[in-house]
């Protein structure tokens, strides 16, 4: 009897009660994409209405219905898992906000956000960036997104020296900086010297956002760094942990919980490489284990570029390397599939959309579980691993 815990970063399914007070009210990050598939609309490198036989037949079609109300177009599988839809009681709609939820602890404060001007930053904080680097000035200190931004300063940051600084509407400050030219462990280190200020002002967190190539040419390399503030309360990792169980982590749960109730982390460049380690660890993961997976691409590469065939692409890459693990699963095991928030391709911006997001389970019947909390993900997976529930949420096993 083991647990598989599978965050598909950003694939929201709409319908969040309080979206409008997010400026998100009819987001739907998997609805649209179904639609515009269905519509021939996102017919770059693949083709048709979006299929995903694997979690449709978990139930990804009808925790659509249940979260919007709308049909899922072309997703119709009667569910042969168990499926729902989870809201969020956290006021954020941002990876620790989500992640924490989902181990059953709700954030209990307000995260402090930049605004959204030119310059973002306080001066006492662009100040002790400048001290820890040992340079004089940053570039950016403004709201971006992180392939356009190293686009327009990347050039400069090369001549000058000068990290790149910027934010977004989530509670973080990220710098990007050349992984030869700056260094990348210079970068590493910058961040995490940088992130204990970041977390007393309640900064979710300090991301390291290295970078390679020349003028023209810049891209984002797998080496990012999340030094995220702590948890203010024992997750669902460490209340495995502490009831003597292994526990891994897969891709970037390390750093969103800072590392607590990890036993083994496991790490790539790309998920692709993540997935190669969940297949690993679908059979060789200790008997009463919990694995906790976050794969990231469908919210980096494609959500915030806002990419929807790109989007459709790693929706249905992902399916086809799901439907492989579900099949070198043990009899006893669960595995969960759930999202942390939406970033809908076909929304204005460029940020995080408030979504409910879709609950899918294999390994433990058939039927719906209705609309459930984040935390009560968290609590059924203790539960069906036997470990006593000290978070929020109750099971809904």
């Amino acid at each position: 009897m083991r647990a598989f815990l599978v965050v598909m970063d950003s694939v929201g399914c709409g319908g969040a009660p309080d979206a409008a007070d997010f400026g998100d009210a009819g987001a739907d990050t998997l609805g649209h994409i179904a639609a515009e598939c269905a519509a021939g609309r996102a017919d770059v490198g693949r083709s048709g209405p979006l299929r995903m036989p694997n979690l449709e037949a978990l139930g990804l079609g009808a925790a659509m219905r249940l979260a919007t109300g709308a049909p899922a177009p072309r997703l119709a599988a009667v569910p042969a898992g168990r499926w729902g839809a989870a809201t969020e009681v956290s006021m954020g709609k941002d990876t620790p906000s989500g992640h924490w939820e989902l181990a059953g602890v709700p954030v209990p404060w307000d995260w402090t956000y930049f605004p959204d001007t030119v310059p973002a930053f306080p001066k006492e904080l662009v100040g002790e960036v400048c001290r820890l680097a040992g340079v004089s000035g940053i570039l950016g200190n403004c709201h971006a997104s992180g392939t356009e931004i190293i686009d327009r300063f990347g050039a400069q940051h090369m001549r000058t020296g000068w990290p790149i600084c910027y934010t977004s509407a989530d509670s973080v400050f990220q710098i990007a900086a050349h992984e030869e030219v700056f260094g990348l462990e210079r970068l590493v280190t910058l961040c995490a010297d940088i992130a204990p200020r970041l977390h007393a002002m309640k900064v979710g967190r300090a991301i390291a956002r290295p970078f390679v190539g020349v003028e023209g040419a810049f891209q984002r390399t797998g080496n990012r760094r999340d030094f995220a503030i702590a948890p203010p309360a024992p997750t669902l990792l460490d209340q495995v942990a502490g009831a003597g169980r292994a526990t891994h982590a897969v891709g970037k749960i390390g750093d969103i919980f800072s590392g607590r109730g990890i036993g083994k982390l496991w790490k790539a460049k790309d998920d692709a490489g993540l997935f190669d380690h969940l297949l690993t660890l679908a059979d060789v993961a200790e008997e009463g284990s919990l694995t906790f997976a976050n794969f990231v691409e469908f919210d980096s590469n494609f959500g915030h570029r806002r990419d929807v065939a790109g989007y459709a692409r790693q929706l249905e890459w992902f399916d086809a390397r799901a439907g492989a693990f579900l099949a070198r699963l043990r009899p006893g095991d669960l595995a969960v599939f759930t999202a942390d928030h939406g970033n809908d391709p076909t929304w204005k911006g460029t940020e995080h959309t408030r979504e409910r997001v879709p609950v899918l389970c294999a390994g433990r019947g058939a039927g719906g579980i209705g609309l459930c909390g984040f935390a009560d993900v968290g609590a059924s997976v203790a539960a069906h691993l036997g470990v006593a529930w000290g978070g929020a949420g109750r099971s809904f096993l």
